[in-house]
């Protein structure tokens, strides 16, 4: 008989085409059931108990089947690939605030808008209890795939002719969220079901509500349960009321046919389902649930938060791969602090900006960075940031002008100080109301922001070595092209912006060191070594003196120690200010540098600074307490050359007198001290010309006087740098500067 004989009493049966992918023992197995069967059907010659061979030929052809598919089966899902959690993981790069609170966030590449969240640290419990009650009762107890569910699904479609609830676990529904499909078919569904188990074996349970619950849509370019609570309630998905929960568990079923802001009573009907099908499992009670539906739904979507755009775009810029950057800023006091800078700025006139930074005194940590009236006011120049604006500070540099002289030792607050006509060469400085006080108390001179004292002692301290000092605290100083620091710097001569402002400022209540400023929170440890500013004592006596500053209108003196700036012109406004906690910087002005008529640091400044105190929701704390060594006494109790403070071109005297001059020790010296029986012996300081009585100062502290042979010992302060100053009664001054070992 012929193979197509054979064929035909066969019933026209061929051998099965075996899939490329299906294993060899497929093939090798139909061969060997081929080999014992004869072309009729029957059983080889030589075999008995043809019934029972057949039935192991049929269990072995079920067997082989099964075989075959299993290995096609594998073959499949080997094909399917790795799964693609490294694409799920990606979110909307995060700002939030030192307390984990959303400050701004940035869209996606392809304009989606997800946000990081935890089932357990984001969510509210009466949203878990609705989803899971809803979606996925079993869940934590399947593994990937529930039968029961599956199984009461289609029993619900049989005898009521709809779907009542689906089959699809939430891993299920997360596998068809990481590779969506629009075709919905059995091969769509064996893939959910692969994926659904691989995710199991994969992830934990909480690892996988938290996928879900950041991938889950709610129409549009919204994505995950954080960014949908935002937009549509305007609050974080931490506390949700019941109606709100329901809403947020009915709309990824069908995300844009339930678009609040396009189909919002579809969206409350789907809602109301979700809330009786809570009914009947027993989950909340029915007055429970009429209550949630009597509350309407949103129908406008609202903006996602943009607090601190500033600080946000160049923390952005600087941690460019972090999905979230933590800020040290304080969203409720930005919160704040925003409107204040915007309602301000408007008041003051067009085109006008104001900026604020608030500054921990201790740390160094930024609290609040407001980088403009408004971020989006072109008019403005919303989008650039003036806290980081170089600009002329007027007379915010003057305190430390005055520290730095109370360091030296040769004026002390309660010194006498001539505001009087004066000249320096050609520049002969005036004040800002062009009149001058005569004699008045330093301490005056620097709350009224007197010009002449302050140029005055400048030339005393040293242009060079103001500018040197405020550098080496970690301020920015900006000169012009190849101009060396000179008197015009006291005014105002420089450039500065307000985060270096800020941060000498905070120096003072620290006493005379600084930190550098924070913004962007770090996992490595803090490197910010402190810097030296001034003395101890003269920080805490520039403090006293500004505390004192006669405040704005209807504000109340003695809490803030501030001090105000007008830069030429009428370009720039500022205030700073500082209590025993914060420091407070604000600039107003226009950001193309126009002039703007009538625009003083006291009248538009200083009323922001103190309206920014008042609303950190905290009395302001107290400044330090004097330091050891500082010299509290008035001016009658003074030592004599500390009474009244005499220029250089006063210490010039006729006739044979010499010029005060330390003989010994030599400045920039070092002095090996005697420790014979294990006690430091005195070290002397010698003298030459000058006007007796002298007064000796070793640190910025009177130690006595110099005896009549120009010399005295003195107690050594210990190891390091000291400070030697000796005044005589004419006022003249020197200083050295020793190194003690």
């Amino acid at each position: 008989m012929s193979d197509a004989e054979m064929s035909g009493e066969l019933g026209g049966t061929r051998e099965p085409q075996t899939p490329s992918s299906c294993p060899a023992l497929c093939r090798a197995s139909t061969s060997f059931l081929a080999k014992n069967e004869d072309v009729d059907g029957r059983d080889k010659p030589g075999h008995d108990g043809g019934g029972k061979r057949r039935a192991v030929r049929v269990v072995a052809a079920i067997t082989l089947v099964i075989v075959c598919l299993s290995g096609i089966f594998i073959a499949w899902v080997i094909s399917l690939g790795p799964l693609p959690l490294a694409k799920a993981r990606e979110i909307s790069t995060s700002i939030v605030d030192r307390n984990g609170k959303l400050l701004r966030a940035y869209a996606m590449a392809d304009g989606r808008w997800r946000l990081p969240v935890s089932s357990k640290a984001d969510v509210d419990p009466t949203y878990l209890k609705v989803l899971l009650g809803f979606e996925d009762q079993r869940f934590y107890d399947h593994h990937g795939v529930d039968p029961l569910a599956l199984g009461r699904a289609t029993f619900q479609l049989v005898t009521r002719g709809q779907i009542v609830s689906g089959g699809s676990t939430i891993t299920m529904q997360l596998a068809r969220l990481m590779e969506p499909r629009r075709e919905r078919s059995l091969y769509a569904k064996l893939r959910q079901i692969v994926r659904a188990v691989e995710l199991e074996r994969q992830l934990s349970k909480d690892e996988i509500l938290d996928l879900y619950l950041a991938l889950a849509p709610y129409g549009g370019n919204l994505e995950g349960i954080r960014a949908a609570s935002i937009a549509y309630f305007g609050k974080e998905p931490k506390r949700l009321t019941l109606a709100e929960a329901a809403l947020l568990v009915a709309l990824p079923q069908s995300p844009e046919t339930r678009r609040l802001d396009r189909y919002a009573d579809a969206a409350r009907t789907a809602r109301d389902r979700v809330l009786d099908r809570m009914v009947e499992e027993q989950r909340i009670t029915s007055d429970d649930a009429a209550q949630a539906k009597a509350v309407p739904v949103p129908r406008m979507r609202k903006s996602i938060p943009i607090l601190a755009p500033h600080a946000s775009d160049q923390a952005a810029a600087i941690m460019k791969d972090a999905p979230v950057i933590r800020l040290t800023l304080d969203s409720r006091l930005q919160k704040v602090l925003e409107p204040l800078a915007h309602d301000r700025a408007i008041a003051l006139g067009p085109n006008v900006s104001v900026a604020i930074m608030v500054v921990d005194n201790d740390s160094g940590e930024v609290l609040a960075h407001v980088g403009s009236a408004d971020y989006f006011d072109y008019s403005r120049a919303g989008q650039i940031d003036m806290t980081r604006a170089v600009r002329s500070p007027g007379s915010t540099l003057k305190p430390f002008i005055y520290g730095l002289a109370f360091e030296d030792g040769f004026v002390h607050p309660e010194s006498l100080i001539d505001d009087r006509p004066i000249r320096f060469g050609s520049y002969a400085p005036e004040n800002f109301d062009q009149t001058f006080q005569g004699t008045v108390p330093v301490r005056k001179a620097l709350q009224l922001s007197l010009n002449v004292p302050a140029i005055t002692l400048l030339d005393r301290v040293g242009a060079s070595r103001l500018a040197s000092r405020l550098r080496q605290a970690g301020a920015n100083l900006v000169l012009p092209k190849d101009e060396a620091p000179g008197l015009a710097m006291g005014l105002g001569g420089v450039g500065v912006t307000l985060q270096d402002l800020a941060l000498l400022y905070a120096g003072l209540p620290r006493l005379g060191t600084t930190r550098r400023l924070r913004e962007v929170m770090r996992d490595e440890g803090d490197e910010r070594d402190p810097r030296r500013l001034m003395d101890q004592v003269a920080a805490w006596q520039v403090g006293s003196v500004l505390l004192g500053t006669p405040p704005p209108e209807n504000a109340a003196a003695g809490r803030i120690a501030f001090k105000t700036g007008t830069s030429y012109g009428y370009r720039d406004a500022w205030s700073v200010g500082f209590d025993g906690h914060v420091t407070i910087g604000v600039w107003v002005g226009r950001p193309d540098g126009a002039p703007v008529p009538g625009l003083i640091g006291r009248v538009a400044a200083a009323p922001i600074l103190f309206d920014a105190f008042a609303r950190t929701g905290k009395l302001p704390a107290g400044l330090p307490k004097p330091p050891k060594g500082a010299l509290l006494a008035s001016n009658a109790k003074l030592p004599l050359p500390l009474r009244r403070f005499r220029p250089f071109g006063e210490l010039l005297r006729a006739g044979g007198d010499q010029a005060l001059h330390i003989q010994f020790p030599q400045n920039g010296s070092r002095i090996e001290l005697d420790r014979a029986g294990g006690e430091v012996s005195a070290m002397p300081v010698k003298v030459a010309g000058g006007v007796l009585p002298m007064t000796m100062l070793v640190n910025g502290t009177a130690v006595g006087q110099i005896d009549g042979r120009r010399q005295r010992l003195i107690d050594p302060p210990g190891p390091g740098f000291a400070r030697l100053t000796v005044i005589d009664a004419a006022g003249a001054t020197d200083t050295v500067v020793v190194r003690i070992q």
